[in-house]
């Protein structure tokens, strides 16, 4: 039995590395640098551009003395087809499609500029594994649902146009897994957004994005960290021609191909009477002396100081769209991309995000994470620590005395929260 014990942790330490190589190997020939490849300066300049035979490419020429070479800011070194056909070509692949029918819908999208045959892709799916994990969950997810009903799409216009995508069958397979069974409820909620989100909310409603007024952050703690949404995003953004389809893209490729992403741009309200009982009845301190204000609206939706008068002067809705929506290791982890996110702080916000959430379906505020990330930055915290405020409790402390008698002796002790 020791023999055996061993020869499983020594397979396993193997694959764990051969993974690590693969990823490593992946990275190398996906530089994200805006350098000199040569040299590493930073001081080049424009320099024509290139005709390949499926796409137009920006040159650049290195000014660094000694150096002055020519070269290419290629997102994916040694391929002939475009980053966005490769994009597209493993996200239809992934969600259902063979590998024939992908590359008849690439070339019905992009002509000229698709692969012709199936190797190029199947090559493209291979070489990418490291990177998509939702590859070990396809096998069973196309037994579940046909490619068609896979992912279901939502527009909504709620003051502006939002796509709601829906992954079925990674959500049926997550609650699958010991540590996420419980979240059916999330589930539920999620099957109904198409049939019963109440749309005129979203018209009436202030935004939570808008909100102003800060949270109590004493006890909560930020926590700075390498992801793969990270990884996502570097490859991702690259294709991306204008700023404005930066957050679709990603949603659209992280919905599809990574194993944890089960919803984008999900419709979240919370009422005034959910945030006077999660108040008065949780004893969340969720509104501050200074009340709710809103971005360009001076004082509006401020609430009263006096305990007794708390919901007095709240907005009647605050309303929402989680940009991501993972489950993943027992949590449920609310995800917000941020370009420049090392300079953003979207506590407030994301906080709001996961009290709405936790009431409408059900779910502890325990269970959720919030996070925002760009492709270099991830930080994450936990918005219970931001709501939830220790009280002082009564430690009895007992003193013996010399005749045998015993008394207790309160002590003020004032715990805290620490993200390990």
């Amino acid at each position: 039995m020791v023999y055996l014990s061993k020869r499983k942790s020594i397979e396993k330490g193997i694959a764990d590395a051969a993974q690590v190589e693969a990823q490593s190997r992946l990275r190398a020939a996906m530089s994200t640098e805006t350098v000199c490849p040569y040299c590493n300066s930073n001081n080049f300049v424009r320099r024509g551009t290139r005709k390949k035979k499926h796409e137009v490419v920006q040159l650049y020429m290195c000014r660094a003395e000694g150096c002055g070479r020519t070269f290419t800011s290629e997102r994916v070194k040694g391929k002939r087809y475009p980053l966005k056909v490769i994009i597209e070509g493993i996200s239809y692949y992934n969600l259902g499609l063979s590998l024939e029918q992908t590359v008849k819908l690439l070339q019905k999208k992009f002509g000229e500029q698709a692969p012709q045959t199936t190797s190029a892709l199947g090559s493209w799916v291979e070489q990418y594994k490291p990177l998509c994990r939702y590859e070990r969950m396809r096998p069973y997810a196309v037994k579940l649902l046909p490619p068609a009903e896979m992912v279901e799409v939502v527009s909504m216009a709620h003051r502006q146009l939002y796509r709601f995508r829906y992954h079925r069958a990674k959500m049926f397979l997550s609650l699958e897994e010991f540590k996420n069974r419980r979240f059916d409820r999330l589930k539920q909620y999620l099957d109904a957004v198409s049939s019963e989100t109440p749309h005129q909310y979203f018209a009436d409603g202030e935004r939570m994005s808008e909100i102003r007024s800060t949270f109590d952050k004493a006890d909560m703690i930020v926590k700075s960290k390498h992801n793969f949404a990270n990884e996502l995003a570097a490859f991702v953004l690259p294709s991306v021609e204008r700023n404005i389809e930066r957050h679709e893209a990603i949603q659209r490729f992280m919905l599809a191909n990574d194993s944890v992403t089960v919803a984008t741009e999900v419709p979240v309200y919370i009422r005034r009477e959910d945030i006077e009982h999660l108040q008065n009845e949780l004893r969340f301190k969720v509104v501050g002396e200074d009340g709710i204000t809103f971005k360009g609206k001076k004082g509006k939706g401020s609430a009263g100081k006096a305990r007794g008068n708390v919901g007095s002067g709240l907005p009647k809705l605050l309303t929402g769209h989680v940009d991501l929506l993972q489950v993943r290791n027992g949590m449920i982890h609310i995800l917000d991309y941020k370009p420049n996110a090392a300079k953003e702080k979207p506590i407030e916000q994301l906080t709001w995000y996961a009290l709405a959430l936790s009431r409408l379906t059900g779910l502890r505020l325990f269970e959720f994470k919030c996070a925002w990330f760009d492709d270099k930055d991830y930080y994450e915290f936990y918005p219970l620590h931001v709501v939830k405020k220790l009280q002082p409790r009564k430690r009895a402390r007992k003193v013996h005395y010399r005749d045998g008698s015993v008394a207790t002796v309160p002590q003020e002790d004032i715990g805290k929260l620490v993200i390990v």
